[in-house]
């Protein structure tokens, strides 16, 4: 996912004519928009951060030129991630700046970010405006055009005709897609007109500090993925279990350009219990309970965040683009707010019935405190079941406590170590088990995707480093870092706000077999094929993430082997997905992606588009009652027709179960 660290608000398009009369006015004058300076405690903050990094971070590193040239490169992204506002001249004038940064950021003096910055809103101003000029012009949806949507890595506009140009193709796509949407020609030009116009009144509301927290998370991004700067208001988000989340739905949001988009769901939240809402979505519009839906395409984070929250029990429909398909059509989900229980985030339990053994499954959904001590209380539950193998499913566990990985790891082993921990002064501390209980003793496997990170991997890690369970799944997130959360502030400091907070990389994990799972993540004994595209999501593909390496191995003795059943296991695997409906499905996506994700244009011809999303309608009517047949339910005529609470079967969990039991009959003989 593309996702713009720094801003939420949208990046602009288009380009403002002098002496144009426009067709829509701006809503504001360009010389209400006032410069932003720095701040008497951003100095301060600046030469804090800059002697922290340096001193503390993991990775010994000098800040010069070399660093300067990222954080360049990383501040002139968040001003323009799409290359679409400034032109070239403007970075060319910019270059001058490229290896100031680390002396700037030292001194504490910052003016020439700030510089960037005020320019950058100075044509974001001009190319709103540009838009809004354009929405009497009369466009024809008929003839072959196409829209550039991606141009982050395309070469900067090169005057205002070609800047024009993009955002004469970005009006049209946007006018499109209301079209497609059943929006007439006055509504969609009333739609764009408060669109463009309240993007405009937005740029009145930057702070000085939105340029210091860019200029920083610059800085943070150019060390390593995982280090940033949060200042005192989102400081204030990152102490709650809900950073950065819609409050009352449950899910975690970050900004993408223009848009909102889901980067996960809270387990046990309204959005994960209903699977209306998934990773990836992006949200195009708010309504508040049956009111009108309010467009939110280029809004700043927080408002959405603050237009999505609400008291229990109230209805919130979100209008959403469903992940990252290239019709961009939109749909309207229904969802009511409530909050995120503890009881409902807890490891649950539940038994597959599959070639005659009975599969204990339990859930993890996060590392959170005290999680073995549920998982515990579910093995009992399970083994009063007598069952016959045990599957823990670690799908889209982020991670969590470390404590709670060693625990975990010892409820199915007696003692030894599990993880490895090495500082940034080179000392390697062993977290080990030491109790010399188990609480399960058979046979096991353990399900992973490309979402498990973290906590996840080291357990997953350390039960396949001992033979003691089969990896099943998808390769692992490979995010093997440890970060430390630490306040700017100090007790003399007399500013009326506080300086904010630094979160920085301090430590890394390794495998009891000493490599590390940073960027590798654990690759499973038997793979599925990966739903989303390895090459996109992970680890290895962030920025300036930390490379793999290799340390010492711990002491430890393996409980088992599976090396002369695996061939076995993967015969049997591969006989059933050959004729299983759900892993078919899969390779077709797949399939279907690797034609699509090169794609940088989309068609602005009506008919092509109305085609594409007819065909993926059809197709996926024609899976929905495919699934609803196989399950003994009536099929329906039309997606909108589907059940609000139908579930289908999950087909990843149930060939793991099919693994699990064919682990069980082959140990058996």
């Amino acid at each position: 996912m593309r996702v713009n660290l720094f801003k939420s608000t949208a990046v602009a398009l288009g380009v403002f004519c002098v002496g144009l009369a426009y067709a829509v006015p701006p809503p504001i004058s360009e010389s209400s928009l006032l410069p932003l300076s720095q701040e008497e405690q951003h100095s301060i903050a600046s030469k804090r951060i800059s002697a922290l990094f340096t001193r503390s971070h993991y990775k010994h590193f000098v800040l010069d030129d070399q660093i300067s040239q990222r954080i360049f490169d990383l501040y002139l992204q968040a001003l323009d991630y799409n290359r679409s506002v400034l032109l070239a001249a403007d970075v060319a004038n910019f270059e001058s700046f490229r290896n100031q940064f680390d002396d700037a950021l030292q001194t504490g003096d910052l003016k020439n970010a700030y510089a960037m910055y005020n320019l950058s809103t100075k044509r974001r101003y001009e190319r709103y405006s540009y838009a809004l000029s354009l929405l009497d012009t009369p466009m024809s949806f008929d003839v072959t055009d196409k829209y550039e949507f991606d141009r982050s890595k395309g070469a900067w506009p090169k005057d205002e005709a070609e800047v024009n140009e993009l955002w004469r193709q970005r009006v049209k796509y946007d006018q499109l897609n209301l079209k497609l949407a059943g929006k007439k020609p006055s509504e969609i030009k009333e739609l764009l007109t408060k669109r463009y116009s309240n993007a405009i009144k937005r740029l009145k509301q930057d702070e000085s500090e939105d340029v210091f927290q860019a200029v920083m998370n610059a800085y943070a991004r150019s060390i390593d993925p995982h280090t940033s700067y949060l200042s005192p208001r989102n400081a204030e988000r990152f102490n709650s279990e809900m950073n950065l989340s819609l409050e009352g739905i449950g899910a975690v949001l970050q900004a993408d350009d223009d848009f909102t988009v889901v980067r996960s769901l809270i387990p046990g939240g309204p959005a994960d219990k209903t699977k209306l809402l998934r990773p990836d979505d992006r949200i195009t519009g708010v309504a508040q309970g049956k009111g009108k839906v309010i467009d939110v395409i280029g809004w700043r984070l927080d408002d959405v965040v603050e237009l999505i929250k609400g008291r229990k029990g109230t209805k919130v429909r979100l209008e959403i683009q469903r992940g990252k398909g290239a019709t961009h059509q939109t749909q309207v989900i229904e969802l009511t707010r409530d909050k995120v229980r503890l009881e409902d985030r807890a490891a649950k339990s539940q038994v597959i019935k599959t070639g005659g053994k009975k599969i204990g499954v339990i859930e993890v959904p996060s590392f959170y405190v005290n999680l073995h001590l549920d998982v515990q209380k579910e093995l009992t539950k399970l083994n009063a079941q007598k069952i016959d193998g045990l599957m823990i499913d670690l799908r889209n566990d982020g991670g969590g406590a470390l404590t709670e990985a060693t625990e975990l790891t010892g409820l199915f082993m007696k003692q030894g170590p599990v993880v490895q921990i090495r500082d940034t002064m080179g000392r390697v501390a062993v977290n080990e088990d030491t109790d010399g209980k188990s609480y399960y003793d058979g046979p096991m496997t353990v399900l992973i995707d490309r979402y498990s990170a973290s906590a996840s991997e080291i357990f997953a890690a350390a039960m396949n480093d001992y033979g003691r369970a089969l990896i099943i799944g998808e390769n692992s997130f490979g995010k093997g870092t440890v970060q430390q959360h630490r306040a700017l502030g100090k007790i003399y400091d007399f500013f009326e706000n506080e300086l904010g907070h630094v979160q920085y990389t301090i430590a890394k994990f390794y495998r009891i077999d000493g490599g590390s799972t940073q960027n590798k993540g654990v690759q499973p004994d038997i793979g599925f094929p990966p739903l989303v595209d390895p090459t996109e999501t992970g680890e290895s593909v962030e920025r300036n993430a930390l490379p793999w390496d290799k340390i010492e191995p711990a002491k430890y003795t393996k409980l088992g082997d599976f090396t002369a059943l695996l061939p076995k296991l993967k015969e049997l695997h591969q006989q059933r997905v050959k004729t299983d409906p759900e892993f078919k499905y899969a390779e077709e996506d797949i399939a279907w992606y690797q034609t699509e994700k090169n794609k940088k244009y989309i068609s602005l011809n009506e008919a092509e588009r109305i085609k594409t999303r007819d065909e993926q309608d059809a197709k996926a009517l024609q899976r929905a009652n495919e699934r609803l047949t196989r399950m003994g339910k009536p099929v329906v005529k039309s997606l909108n027709d589907l059940p609000t609470d139908i579930k289908f079967p999950d087909g990843y969990l149930h060939e793991a179960a099919n693994i699990t039991a064919d682990l069980v009959r082959l140990g058996q003989s």
